[in-house]
């Protein structure tokens, strides 16, 4: 509890309503430097070639990563989200909102604690915070007006992950 209590903090932190697309200091070449750096650190843990898209359009999303189902030991697909707020990552087994995390996807068979550790080290040490699914599908209340696309209200996935 205590670290999701200091995750939230960090997405408040985060939240600047003067910046509702990127953070006011948003560098792409900065940006792509650190997201190259963790696609390697990736395609390098898996031993395999990623589906890699660098320039997700009309999003809070920088990048894509996808680890292809046959280089898990589940067999399920696995997918790094980089948002355009620095630091922030998300990992999701398959495809994000297909489980309701990670644990969950573990606890269905779909997702292995080795593989999860692989994606982490990686995230971690290309310098990214993995922010898990479970606290960012909890209602958003922060103070940017969000250009929200979806049915019901809108979440922390919305804000940093979400398309504009």
């Amino acid at each position: 509890m205590e670290r999701d209590a200091s995750l939230m903090e960090m997405l408040r932190y985060l939240d600047d309503p003067e910046s509702p697309e990127a953070p006011a200091d948003y560098s792409l070449t900065k940006a792509a430097a650190s997201f190259d750096r963790l696609a390697l650190q990736i395609e390098s843990r898996f031993s395999v070639v990623c589906k890699i898209d660098r320039r997700i359009q009309d999003s809070a999303q920088h990048g894509r990563i996808e680890v292809p189902a046959r280089a898990t030991i589940c067999g399920t697909r696995i997918v790094v989200l980089v948002s355009k707020f620095s630091p922030l990552a998300m990992v999701a087994a398959d495809n994000p909102g297909v489980f309701l995390g990670t644990d969950e996807a573990r606890t269905e068979g779909k997702f292995d604690m080795i593989d999860l550790d692989k994606t982490e080290q990686a995230l971690a040490r290309s310098g990214y915070l993995s922010i898990p699914e479970e606290i960012l599908t909890e209602r958003y209340d922060g103070p940017t007006l969000l250009q929200f696309h979806g049915s019901g209200e809108p979440s922390w996935w919305d804000r940093f992950f979400g398309t504009f």
